[in-house]
């Protein structure tokens, strides 16, 4: 990809764009060449956050490289909340699939998608809001609950607002290698780079519901750096606190020790691998277990 155009609806998440957006212009201040074009059906397309946006009304020559991708807008039901979206659009999104092009949507824009008939005979997805909606609306489509993006045929499809991050993230890896994902991903402050193939509630997300700096501060190194060794005084020293104080600090805010925690980050990556074909003696050395045994028993104290 090195032309990615973000096609823009009436009611459009700023999120759902900028996400993206910022992905692709970082990777592209790193020196890997990306032209960003925002088209929509008129001059002036209005936001669900009130910031109104102006984009061009035609669309750019495409080639098989490049990528169109549809953000999500405000909406309850896709049937009451979608806007109208013109026929040539819609013609557009299958001409650029067929040529070999990459199409993507964020949230509600797989309702894009799935007017223009992409997503009949694949995976996809979309928030969890509006999941079972996408299935009754489009039965040919093999709808995926509670992963972060899909991707299948040169089509891929996200849950929704920050999920769009991670799969403009996985895009750059593909194409440029997971080193500059990361370096990407460390630009934006976003310290782990998630697979799409993740809960919607994964382990990074479900023990950050706390307000205690000391411990965020914590999980962003346990976050960053889970498949190596973090011994405690380590993390106590980087965050300014004692060993005890931590423990008590981070065991009150998480429910969960240090240790705990990081464990679980590594059982949550190891059974993604194992699920796509990994051995338990790979899996558990990807993730930083030194003994494979730690992992089975992770795993069987979990079944």
């Amino acid at each position: 990809m090195s032309h990615v155009v973000f096609f823009l609806v009436p009611g459009v998440h700023l999120l759902d764009l900028a996400g993206p957006a910022q992905v692709f212009s970082t990777a592209a201040g790193f020196g890997h060449p990306y032209t960003l074009t925002y088209v929509a059906e008129q001059p002036q397309v209005s936001t669900a956050q009130g910031l109104p946006l102006v984009a061009e009304l035609d669309w750019p020559k495409l080639g098989p490289g490049d990528l169109i991708l549809v953000p999500g807008w405000r909406t309850v039901t896709l049937a009451d909340g979608a806007p109208a979206i013109g026929a040539a659009s819609l013609q557009v999104l299958r001409d650029h699939h067929a040529g070999g092009g990459t199409v993507a949507s964020v949230c509600a824009g797989a309702e894009a998608l799935g007017r223009a008939g992409l997503l009949d005979g694949r995976h996809c997805t979309t928030h969890h809001d509006v999941q079972d909606e996408l299935a009754l609306r489009h039965p040919e489509a093999v709808v995926v609950r509670d992963v972060l993006f899909t991707v299948d045929d040169r089509v891929i499809t996200s849950a929704g607002i920050a999920s769009g991050i991670d799969l403009a993230l996985h895009l750059v890896a593909t194409r440029h290698g997971p080193a500059v994902a990361a370096q990407v991903a460390r630009n934006m402050v976003v310290y782990a780079r998630r697979n799409g193939h993740e809960p919607q509630s994964s382990a990074m997300l479900r023990h950050r519901s706390h307000l205690d700096d000391t411990v965020h501060r914590a999980q962003d190194l346990i976050d960053a750096r889970f498949d190596q060794p973090l011994p405690l005084p380590t993390l106590a020293v980087a965050v300014g606190v004692s060993e005890r104080t931590l423990t008590r600090l981070f065991t009150r805010a998480t429910g969960l020790t240090p240790l705990r925690y990081q464990q679980t980050l590594r059982l949550e990556r190891a059974q993604h691998l194992i699920s796509h074909g990994a051995t338990i003696d790979a899996a558990a050395r990807s993730v930083g277990f030194e003994d494979p045994r730690m992992l089975r028993r992770l795993r069987a104290r979990t079944a």
